[in-house]
């Protein structure tokens, strides 16, 4: 906890570990045996979330889905790690950018890039130009680079809650209060089914609201093996990677710049556009409420419609392959599961800010630095967590702070030799 940083290398290094074990967890390994798919995964040194190679055994495999089946993702987290020595100067930010980009001017190359990080302030001039270059080569960003023809193949999953898959769209702008804002579409499918299993409309096309959405669709139709997504700010995140992980779920990512990956998603996009949003009067809709009401009664017509690609409609299938469904154990596991994660510095006044938003503390924890846990959007819900118990915080209030009684100072006897002022 010495570094800032530590809590996002632990939540990485747990997904790690999840990812290699999930297969057993979820029962649908194709070895004769877990020892056996154990045995082949580790056959070849690891690559780690900081970029080292190891060799791992097979025994550590076991040992770590002893670990998840007894506490989880938190299991799996180290009980104390820091990235020190990690280099990280390439910020999420600067990466995000760096994409952005290569889709607008994909002509421009590393140098140029790097230089526009730069004056932009992404990064400072203490990043190398070479550590720019290694992230574009790394994932196929040179300029002006001719993408192969790639080897596809049509495939679907065999039941229900085989495989999620997730994505957003650009949606029109509407006026609300007088104000004009661009909506973003956010859909959830299963891969099997076709089945939209939660949608909506958001002003943000950001990781809070997809974290929203995907415990809609998990606590209405159960846990989905494997999560498909792109690589887009909203479903490549550690918080997002701790979620699927404590649900027991397999967090996957389309390849960089490869929409036919997800074409699922992408057909629904069009669909939902071509017979909904075309024929939409927009000036009509007065809130993202009312757009989202309208958006519930499409897609509860979409799940119900005869769906040419299987054959039926999505709801009939569903309801034909729904035995494997997993359910959350309750509400108070599913909300823990969906809580944020994130390392504060407790001040000398018992309060820390997320946000901006400042919390008081207890008084223990003043100086330290903290695991504070969270459900975005409900401030209630922060915690301090610590030694495996929750403390809890409230919203600092400096109005009644004021009035609060502290306890006295003890008083100063002069009389003996050793006082001191």
């Amino acid at each position: 906890m010495n570094d800032k940083n530590s809590i996002d290398y632990a939540m990485k290094l747990a997904h790690f570990k999840f990812s290699l074990i999930a297969p057993v967890i979820q029962e649908n390994f194709l070895d004769p045996s877990k020892s056996a798919y154990y045995k082949r995964v580790t056959q070849k040194p690891l690559i780690r979330p900081d970029g080292t190679v190891f060799p791992y055994r097979p025994k550590t495999l076991e040992f770590w889905e002893q670990l998840y089946r007894k506490g989880g993702m938190d299991a799996l987290m180290p009980g104390a790690r820091s990235d020190k020595g990690i280099s990280r100067n390439l910020p999420d930010t600067a990466m995000a950018e760096i994409y952005r980009i290569r889709e607008k001017f994909p002509r421009l190359n590393a140098t140029q890039i790097y230089y526009h990080l730069v004056q932009e302030g992404f990064i400072t001039v203490s990043t190398s130009l070479r550590c720019v270059q290694r992230f574009i080569k790394a994932y196929n960003l040179k300029a002006g680079s001719i993408g192969v023809v790639k080897d596809r193949k049509a495939f679907e999953e065999t039941y229900f809650g085989a495989m999620f898959q997730a994505d957003s769209c650009y949606f029109p702008y509407i006026k609300e209060n007088g104000k004009s804002r661009r909506t973003y579409l956010m859909l959830i499918i299963d891969d099997f089914s076709r089945m939209v299993v939660a949608a909506g409309l958001f002003y943000n096309d950001n990781a809070v609201n997809f974290q929203t959405l995907l415990k809609l669709a998990v606590g209405t139709y159960g846990i989905c093996e494997k999560l498909y997504c792109d690589r887009g700010g909203p479903y490549d995140n550690n918080q997002l990677a701790m979620i699927a992980g404590s649900i027991g779920t397999v967090l996957l990512h389309a390849p960089v710049r490869d929409g036919a990956a997800k074409a699922k998603v992408e057909r629904i996009f069009r669909s939902i556009k071509e017979r909904w949003i075309y024929g939409l009067d927009i000036t009509q809709i007065a809130s993202l409420e009312e757009f989202n009401n309208m958006l519930t009664e499409h897609i509860r017509w979409y799940n119900l419609k005869y769906h040419e690609g299987i054959g039926c409609a999505p709801m009939d299938r569903f309801l034909s392959s729904n035995e494997k469904i997993k359910k959350p154990k309750s509400q108070e596991w599913l909300d823990e599961c969906f809580m944020n994660r994130v390392s504060r510095k407790v001040k000398r006044d018992a309060t820390f800010t997320i946000d901006k938003i400042s919390f008081d503390a207890p008084m223990q924890f003043i100086g330290q630095t903290v695991e504070v846990r969270f459900i975005p959007g409900l401030p209630e819900t922060t915690c301090i967590f610590h030694d495996k118990n929750c403390f809890h915080t409230r919203l600092t209030d400096k109005a009644a702070n004021c009035k609060t009684r502290r306890e006295k100072l003890p008083s100063i006897d002069y009389s003996r030799g050793d006082a001191h002022v």
